[in-house]
């Protein structure tokens, strides 16, 4: 199931969420999963961040009125990622 902190969007169809880090290293850590999980499903969602946050959108394939169970999946395992992080910069 999908966590409560995304927001699905209909024009265009799209998830986003905003993840929040204590520190850099945290953040950059993250980052570096995040790309290790894209790498691994072969899928590369959009993300721009900044010094202590990072806001990630999953779009939809084109064409397509939803996002996949591929993206929706992608999502729980992004958010699977972000607890661990938090842990290791504290």
């Amino acid at each position: 199931m999908l966590n409560s902190e995304w927001q699905e969007r209909k024009r265009p169809a799209r998830l986003e969420r905003r993840y929040s880090f204590d520190s850099f290293d945290g953040l950059r850590d993250f980052l570096d999963a995040a790309a290790d999980l894209s790498e691994t499903m072969s899928y590369y969602p959009d993300m721009g961040f900044g010094r202590d946050y990072v806001n990630i959108i999953i779009h939809a394939d084109e064409g397509a009125d939803a996002v996949s169970d591929l993206q929706r999946e992608f999502a729980t395992k992004l958010d699977a990622l972000y607890p661990a992080h938090l842990a290791e910069a504290a």
